[in-house]
């Protein structure tokens, strides 16, 4: 076969831009029969390390689609059909979207498989969208992406059920393929380590402190967490603990949650809250082997990876009950109800309170962690192409 893929999210710091560099790279190590074609922007190219065993079609755009796309911007159609036309005249047999994100129309005989990770920009357009033109376009080009597409690809049951949903679709039109957890994520035995990162941020080992890992944008839902933990301060026994988040907010491209910026200036907030900015994997490796608590209280997530990142390194997940998230962490985690902080700040003390059923929850989500792979992602989709290439 000759696999065709937009690689134009390639180096996107987000969940999808981590599928797509985690899964791609697994399938062309699994997969040495068929030929893969990546067709990106000059700026993905210059910027990223790709695959050497794919060849590199390069398409001269205006602007970078992971730029063009964010909540404040709009493709161009000069881009989306300049991108089209380079693939509708390559010879293939399959082409495939790891993101709609950076979809643009094509035509051709070959199969057309997009992959939506969630219906997030569907279900929650105000706290994704900032005018009713972005939200015009975003609608336009799924519709469009949807029906174009021979198959579509997502990542959870959960999701799936929401895409069928929203788009009339029948569920054969669906396929699930899970995600992994990248490599460099897992148990530190070197204590060392884990000391010399948490003291960039003025913490030590012996530190208590709840994580949070993704964007600001408003349907994080990071304000309800800010607000469980304000409520946990008000406890004399929990005046050493601390919120860490990490995100590069400085960069984010998405929509950003006003609220939340309002409380990260809040002066109570100032020496028990920090903001970490962008931090490496393996930094971030070890501020999820260091954390008593991970927190994902998203209204809607289309799997939750930084969940899933938490797991693999025996750290114990709170997460939102109306997402992916219960599908993601089984019975190795605790959940609630998004809209109440009150229940959020529960689950925080008894985890808080409990090293014994924290110690177990943690040895569960090693268990439940192992179970997904990028190589089990890569095989999945692998089977999905040869499938629809026959």
């Amino acid at each position: 076969m000759r696999i065709g893929i937009d690689a134009t999210c390639w180096a996107n710091p987000r969940g999808y831009g981590r599928f797509t560099r985690h899964m791609l790279t697994a399938l062309l190590e699994i997969d040495r029969d068929n030929d893969y074609l990546f067709f990106m922007d000059s700026d993905t190219a210059r910027a990223t390390d790709l695959p050497k065993r794919a060849e590199q079609v390069v398409v001269e755009l205006s602007a970078s689609p992971t730029q063009a796309a964010s909540a404040e911007g709009r493709r161009s159609l000069g881009d989306m059909l300049r991108m089209g036309r380079a693939v509708s005249r390559t010879p293939m047999d399959v082409f495939f979207f790891p993101s709609v994100y950076t979809y643009f129309p094509v035509w051709g005989s070959f199969r057309k498989i997009v992959a939506i990770h969630d219906v997030i920009a569907e279900q929650y357009p105000e706290l994704i969208f900032k005018s009713w033109k972005n939200r015009l376009f975003w609608n336009l080009k799924t519709w469009l992406a949807v029906r174009q597409s021979d198959l579509v690809l997502t990542v959870s049951q959960f999701s799936k059920r929401g895409i069928a949903e929203h788009f009339k679709l029948p569920e054969d039109h669906i396929r699930v393929v899970t995600e992994g957890s990248a490599d460099s994520f897992g148990p530190v035995t070197d204590r060392s380590q884990i000391s010399a990162v948490l003291s960039s941020w003025g913490l030590t080992e012996e530190s208590r402190y709840i994580l949070y890992v993704g964007g600001i944008a408003p349907h994080k839902n990071l304000v309800t967490l800010l607000r469980a933990f304000g409520g946990l301060m008000k406890f004399p026994e929990y005046a050493d603990v601390r919120l860490v988040m990490v995100g590069d907010y400085e960069h984010d491209v998405f929509l950003i949650d006003e609220d939340l910026k309002a409380g990260m200036n809040d002066p109570q907030f100032r020496e028990k809250v920090i903001y970490t900015g962008y931090v490496s994997d393996e930094g971030l490796n070890c501020l999820y082997n260091g954390a008593h608590i991970f927190v994902l209280p998203s209204f809607c997530e289309g799997f939750g990876l930084p969940a899933l990142e938490a797991m693999s390194c025996g750290t114990v997940v709170i997460g939102s009950n109306t997402t992916s998230i219960p599908e993601v962490v089984g019975d190795a985690g605790l959940f609630f109800d998004p809209y109440s902080e009150q229940e959020l700040q529960d689950h925080l003390r008894r985890l808080l309170d409990d090293d014994a059923l924290r110690e177990s929850l943690g040895r569960r989500s090693l268990e439940r962690a192992a179970t997904f792979s990028w190589q089990r992602s890569a095989a999945e989709t692998l089977a999905v192409f040869s499938a629809m290439a026959n």
